[in-house]
């Protein structure tokens, strides 16, 4: 069967740089650093003391209090950022027909928030289990793509990706396949998370994987650079409006960007630790590059996973110098991740937006907080260091990666 070409019309972001898409874009631009010491509770027991929050997001300002008080914080975040790319799509949703128009959101995590307030309310409590009854409406991770889809009557496919750091990569997969067979005319697809918390601090920590940079924490998040320690957690959500072509181009749509192809693999490896020789990375890039029809010298940029870490950043690099060969030198590698520290299942559709607008603005944005070379760094790569680099983007590949070995690959090119 003939495959249908699949677009991207609207952009939504709720980011710890920008509680925009245009704001998002001046601080990734700008190499603006979203990390800060945390606010959300006291860190003075924390090996990690900071971390990448939203700044200025009032709730109040999108729902009133009893949907606050129904919503944890990363469907708060699915709802704020979903509206933007709905809005910013230009989709008339009286004429739609909402048979056809499905969600598909990634949450690694979902409402870890909650059941921390009311595991703890129940510790301290005299053993009555007197829980909320929006406990589980409000922590469940299929909770966010089914709000989403009754605030608008959205009655297409609707479900949860949980692949770790891999979610929201996974649903805009998953979007461009039902589209591209003929199920679905338009999908909201990205992912949110708000795992800024006592139980998402202390569990990271107890892994070793965060950052403990507690003296610059502006300058934690440093993929690439030999003296990184681990990760900055972030929060907040990405949204894009995914559309049939021929169904955005009869209504008029602005285009953002084609989505060309989709690859997945699996390391098979380790719980945490990608493969050192970056196998797994490897598949999912050829296979997303076969999936597109793309040869790897079509590619100008790539937003890595690069998240920080010791292990993963290296394994990385040798995948790409590995599928691209002569080519890679000539690729914009960088991470924005530098900026806006990592969102777990947000992560990919916040770094697929960024990928999106490179291509837009013809500008790269930085890696950002690199001072020091690492010998095991491929020194003929352009990792896009502390500047944003002018480079006209027609191919944009996004690479995000997940606990458990889950690889998720997504490239993007100018409509033509």
């Amino acid at each position: 069967m003939q495959l249908k070409r699949v677009v991207v019309t609207g952009l939504g972001a709720l980011t710890p740089i920008g509680n925009t898409v245009a704001e998002y874009w001046e601080g990734l631009k700008n190499g603006k650093s979203g990390c800060a010491p945390i606010t959300y509770f006291d860190t003075e027991k924390f090996k990690t003391k900071f971390a990448c929050e939203l700044k200025g997001f009032d709730p109040l300002q999108f729902f009133d209090r009893k949907e606050v008080r129904k919503l944890d914080r990363f469907a708060q975040y699915a709802l704020v950022s979903s509206d933007e790319a709905i809005a910013d799509s230009g989709l008339d949703l009286d004429t739609l027909d909402k048979f056809r128009v499905g969600v598909i959101w990634g949450a690694g995590i979902g409402g870890l928030e909650t059941f921390q307030t009311e595991v703890l309310n129940f510790a301290e409590g005299d053993g009555t289990p007197r829980f909320n009854p929006f406990f589980i409406p409000k922590m469940i991770a299929d909770i966010a793509p089914g709000n989403i889809s009754i605030k608008h009557g959205f009655m297409g496919p609707n479900y949860t990706t949980v692949s770790a750091c891999a979610s929201s990569a996974n649903a805009l997969i998953d979007a461009l396949n039902y589209i591209r067979l003929g199920y679905c005319d338009v999908i909201v697809a990205g992912g949110s998370e708000a795992a800024v918390t006592i139980a998402g601090m202390g569990g990271f920590n107890a892994m070793h994987a965060l950052s403990t940079r507690n003296e610059s924490p502006e300058t934690a998040s440093r993929p690439f650079d030999a003296t990184r320690d681990g990760f900055v957690l972030g929060e907040g959500a990405g949204a894009l409006i995914l559309e049939e072509y021929e169904h955005a181009k009869a209504r008029g749509a602005k285009i953002y960007a084609e989505v060309a192809g989709g690859g997945l693999s699996s390391d098979a490896y380790h719980m945490t630790a990608p493969h050192p020789d970056g196998i797994g990375v490897v598949r999912v890039m050829e296979n997303c590059l076969k999936d597109a029809g793309m040869a790897p010298g079509e590619v100008d940029a790539i937003n890595t996973h690069g998240t920080s870490t010791p292990l993963g950043d290296v394994a990385e690099l040798k995948a790409i110098s590995r599928v691209f060969g002569a080519h890679a030198p000539e690729i914009n590698i960088n991470s924005t991740k530098s900026m806006t520290g990592h969102l777990l299942g947000a992560a990919g559709a916040i770094e697929a937006i960024a990928s999106i607008l490179a291509m837009e603005h013809s500008l790269v944005p930085p890696t950002i907080n690199h001072t020091t070379v690492d010998d095991q760094i491929d020194p003929s790569l352009n990792l896009t260091l502390n500047k944003a680099q002018p480079r006209e983007v027609n191919v944009a590949m996004s690479n995000t990666f997940g606990f458990g070995g889950h690889n998720a690959c997504i490239v993007f090119k100018k409509i033509g």
